[in-house]
């Protein structure tokens, strides 16, 4: 209660008591989504090993959504994130297979940002779709800075693929191909820091020249495989870890790093009065283990008893830190259930951006009356989860409830298949009550079974056959072809 106080105190004070609405407020806003990441790779969530100490103090400025959910895999939290609605609507029922390609029909909020006056750009992680039609700048980003495929070096059968010089290499995230624009450029030093300085130096130019923004920063990191440059992997050696918790541990500090630089220029520049920033990842924790002189060890999960690709809370419960200085409160936690569903509602009101008639049906809210007052009024809901990923050509109708890979999460319960569980009172998921409140599992049941009738229809791409060859592949031995591949020229920050 004394942090909501706070909280009324701080926004009355900057927005005044008759105007403290913020919608049509037009900030600035810069979204971090790292990937893999989870709610375990944190010391502000308890991490004993890691030193995440620039994430920490963001963490300590913010506002933070403690129920926050997103899809269990990546290409589906982008898709759901970009369009207000579950990723199965957009044909994204997969991350491979041609199903990672977010429908055509989908209107997303950087496109109707766009056409508001803002700009909007991309740095890093796309995975909506290798195609020309399907490409970020054809979905609304004004600036583009992104590797293809799902993640650096990746190669799938159909369209997925990175550029060729990414696949070939060993240390495949160093030194990369970007498609910038469109134009394809070498770059130069480690993928995170790359992208990093290519947004810092887009938001500087922005800011300087007095224009609302739009900065999507979504590294690949820290996805496998497990590479981090030397220097931030050494003391995870010394101490005697395997190689892969050395990579995974080192890019998340590389992360931290950078997080702690694009803090400083923020201040340097004097940017945060009208810059809303939120760090949050894509999807549960992955890399839960490894193994330290030899002997296996359990890493630190934040006590989730899942992580990525599963439908308990360990799978899409992530991070979620909101910074607005002297509009948000700082070390507030807002304990409703939101998702990344709600993002597109939330901009476009924060933005000042109808959103018009005629698009895609949005399944999200506006988090505005939270944002405004942690203690408002939120309503209780159904968030659907489902893993997807049955095999390509099979009738996802005999795979729904298979291995029991769906949820169905309100506030007080989860339904994961046949098991209940209280997570108001067991928020990790060690009692199954399904037999102590067998109407509230039938409910829940019912309700996914009624979501999923409607929802399969929308699942265009589930019999799109593979495409003969990877355009990120042709484009850039085109390029190669006819006016070579570039130097890009880093930014000065």
């Amino acid at each position: 209660m004394k942090n909501a106080m706070l909280y009324v105190v701080a926004v009355l004070a900057v927005v005044g008591v008759e105007a403290k609405s913020l919608k049509g407020s037009r900030p600035n806003v810069i979204l971090v989504m790292t990937d893999d990441q989870g709610m375990g790779d944190l010391s502000c969530m308890g991490n004993p090993l890691l030193k995440t100490p620039n994430l920490d103090r963001f963490h300590a400025m913010s506002t933070r959504f403690r129920e926050f959910h997103v899809s269990p895999t990546c290409a589906p939290t982008r898709s759901a994130i970009f369009s207000g609605r579950h990723e199965f609507r957009n044909g994204v029922t997969h991350t491979i297979k041609e199903r990672e390609m977010m429908a055509l029909s989908t209107t997303t909020f950087p496109k109707l940002l766009s056409k508001n006056g803002y700009e909007t750009g991309i740095f890093g992680k796309w995975h909506l779709g290798d195609e020309y039609e399907h490409q970020p700048y054809n979905r609304g980003f004004t600036e583009v800075f992104i590797h293809g495929a799902g993640g650096i070096g990746q190669s799938y059968q159909g369209s997925c693929a990175d550029f060729p010089p990414n696949q070939m290499k060993q240390g495949k995230y160093f030194d990369n191909v970007i498609l910038h624009n469109d134009t394809i450029v070498q770059t130069e030093g480690f993928c995170t820091d790359v992208f990093f300085q290519a947004a810092l130096g887009w938001i500087k130019k922005q800011h300087e020249a007095g224009q609302p923004f739009f900065a999507y920063i979504a590294p690949n990191a820290p996805h496998g495989p497990m590479l981090a440059p030397e220097k931030y992997k050494k003391r995870w050696l010394d101490a005697g870890w395997d190689a892969n918790v050395a990579g995974r541990y080192g890019m998340i500090e590389n992360i931290d790093d950078n997080v702690g630089l694009l803090m400083d220029k923020l201040d340097e520049w004097k940017a945060w009065d009208n810059t809303l920033v939120i760090f949050m990842t894509d999807n549960g924790q992955a890399g839960r283990s490894g193994k330290k002189n030899g002997k296996s060890e359990k890493l630190f999960t934040a006590g989730f008893k899942t992580g990525k690709g599963s439908p308990y809370e360990g799978g899409t419960h992530v991070p979620a830190f909101w910074r607005w200085k002297g509009v948000l409160g700082e070390g507030v936690d807002i304990d409703a259930l939101v998702a990344h569903i709600d993002f597109y509602k939330t901009f476009c009101e924060l933005t000042g951006t109808t959103i018009p008639d005629g698009i895609q049906q949005i399944d999200g809210r506006s988090l505005l009356p939270l944002l405004e007052n942690p203690e408002s009024k939120w309503a209780d809901r159904e968030l659907f989860t489902h893993c997807g990923r049955w095999d390509k050509g099979e009738d996802p109708n005999l795979s729904r409830d298979k291995n029991t890979k769906w949820a169905v999460r309100t506030q007080k319960w989860r339904l994961v298949g046949d098991e209940l569980y209280d997570i108001e009172n067991d928020p990790f998921e060690a009692s199954n009550v399904a037999s102590e409140h067998p109407e509230v599992a039938e409910r829940l049941h019912k309700a996914y079974l009624q979501w999923w009738q409607e929802t399969v229809p929308l699942m265009v791409n589930e019999d799109r056959p593979y495409a003969k060859e990877h355009p990120q592949e042709v484009r850039y031995e085109k390029q190669k072809a006819e006016r070579g591949i570039p130097d890009w020229k880093a930014p000065q920050l």
